[in-house]
């Protein structure tokens, strides 16, 4: 499986993981501020943007060791331009999720809520 589809069936994976604890998906591969957001979602008064990360292997490190300082700041720069274009602004989140193909096709899945502060 070439890395686009590996990408996108972690997306899939993560999508439905959400939803079956409550989120409402509002947006999948959507841009903000000329950045690129997995996904979007609400739960209760906050939105939620999350970064997916997906690894067929362990062989080069864990999916969210991936989620590197400039990649933060990105999603932090995305995040702040949907808040601004909306009144009043919304309180929100950035959470990463990874996900991981085992040996054996299990599938390990980690969310990290809160992963992107609002300063470094």
């Amino acid at each position: 499986m070439d890395r686009a589809a590996l990408g996108k069936l972690g997306e899939e994976i993560a999508l439905r993981y959400l939803e079956n604890r409550g989120y409402v998906i509002t947006g999948r591969r959507v841009r903000f501020g000329g950045v690129e957001i997995d996904l979007v979602a609400e739960q209760g008064d906050e939105v939620v943007f999350i970064e997916v990360k997906t690894r067929a292997c362990e062989r080069f490190g864990q999916p969210e060791e991936s989620v590197t300082a400039g990649k933060r700041q990105r999603l932090r720069q995305a995040a702040y331009s949907f808040v601004a274009a909306r009144r009043p602004a919304p309180r929100f989140r950035i959470d990463v999720i990874a996900v991981l193909f085992g040996p054996t096709d299990k599938i390990r899945l980690r969310h990290y809520r809160n992963a992107v502060g609002e300063e470094e």
